[in-house]
């Protein structure tokens, strides 16, 4: 059995959806959101909820293309895609919500039946390996969400 990828998964999934030590889980917490809200800055300087929900969307779809060996131009495509200009029309809290759980779920199914020799596997076009890349991912779903939270309550 393959402990650590079995362990990043489990971790990955209890931070989105289970019951985390730090609090509401990331899907809980998008859940949540006063839709009328989300496009609201509380600064210029700030973030709305709906940068951050795509954001978060940004880095997951870079995991899973990494994870299925994209090639370098459309990884570039996605990284410019990072802090995009947010079109209410376009990007709604909805789809954008959809689109972060159904990039989570092929992220797990994609790496399910991996072996943990996997995880020492350079991602292509970075210095860093999978294990990096995942673990990567699952903290930057937890320090977002708790900018979310903090949002969340400044808007309420």
């Amino acid at each position: 059995m393959d402990k650590q990828i079995q362990s990043i998964i489990r971790n990955l999934q209890n931070v989105l959806s289970g019951e985390p030590w730090f609090g509401k889980p990331v899907y809980s917490l998008l859940e949540e959101v006063d839709r009328s809200k989300v496009y609201i800055k509380s600064n210029e300087n700030s973030h709305s909820l709906a940068d951050l929900l795509y954001h978060l969307i940004t880095w997951a779809e870079f995991t899973l293309k990494s994870l299925e060996r994209a090639g370098e131009e459309e990884i570039r495509a996605i990284e410019e895609l990072d802090w995009r200009k947010i079109d209410p029309a376009v990007h709604t809290w909805e789809k954008g919500l959809a689109e972060l759980k159904s990039i989570h779920e092929k992220i797990i199914l994609t790496i399910k039946d991996k072996n943990d020799e996997f995880l020492s596997e350079k991602v292509e076009f970075r210095k860093y390996n999978f294990r990096i890349l995942l673990n990567g991912l699952i903290q930057h779903d937890i320090y977002h969400a708790g900018q979310i939270a903090y949002v969340k309550k400044l808007l309420s």
